[in-house]
């Protein structure tokens, strides 16, 4: 049994149980999650680079500090999620839900953000999208 030994459960069923699991700085590169339900789940600091997250449910997870560099996150839920200082440098959010998703300081050089949902999304100042009258 390794450190997160809920990692064989999700990456067999592509959901966690109804709980909040603690997979900070959990290493899953290139993984493919696809339309996995991750939601509430811990995962800050944890390595999804180059992940297929294509129409996963992250709402309302904790992925401060998360290394997303090159994901693929097509029409994922993002609701509400908690990016602070996250690198999304060219990942792709097409028409992902980021309403109320905590942006700040987060990286997104490069991100395709076309179609996505930024409702209430707390962008970093440079990335603000509507200017404030």
């Amino acid at each position: 049994m390794g450190k997160y030994p809920i990692l064989d459960y999700l990456l067999e069923f592509k959901s966690l149980p109804p709980n909040k699991y603690n997979l900070r700085g959990v290493d899953l590169r290139e993984t493919d999650l696809e339309r996995a339900n991750l939601t509430c789940a811990d995962l800050g600091g944890a390595i999804l680079k180059r992940a297929n997250l294509d129409g996963v449910n992250l709402k309302g997870t904790h992925l401060k500090g998360a290394d997303l560099r090159g994901a693929i996150l097509k029409g994922a839920n993002l609701q509400g999620a908690g990016l602070k200082r996250a690198d999304l440098r060219g990942a792709i959010l097409k028409g992902a839900n980021l309403q109320g998703a905590g942006l700040k300081r987060a990286d997104l050089r490069g991100a395709d953000l076309r179609g996505a949902n930024l409702k209430g999304t707390h962008l970093p100042d440079r990335y603000q999208l509507v200017k404030n009258n």
